[in-house]
């Protein structure tokens, strides 16, 4: 699994946890609907540290506590 994927999946884990969508995590952490979409969707196969952070904080959570997740132990090398 690539970093892309796994920080996707974290973020539809953490709002299924937190019974939200992911359009009213978009208006809590101010990302545009269409950005945090396109994450989720993985039509955006990155995210940038601040888009990162706006989530974390939309989400009342550290940057530490979001990669606390099994999904980060498989990641697979990007350059090779």
């Amino acid at each position: 699994m690539r970093i892309g994927e796994a920080a996707k999946l974290r973020i539809l884990e953490l709002c299924k946890e937190r019974r939200i969508t992911v359009n009213r995590l978009s208006t809590i952490c101010g990302i545009t609907q269409s950005t945090l979409n396109n994450i989720v969707s993985g039509r955006n196969q990155s995210i940038t540290l601040s888009t990162l952070q706006k989530i974390c904080d939309g989400l009342d959570i550290s940057i530490l506590d979001f990669f606390q997740s099994d999904l980060f132990c498989v990641i697979e090398q990007e350059i090779k």
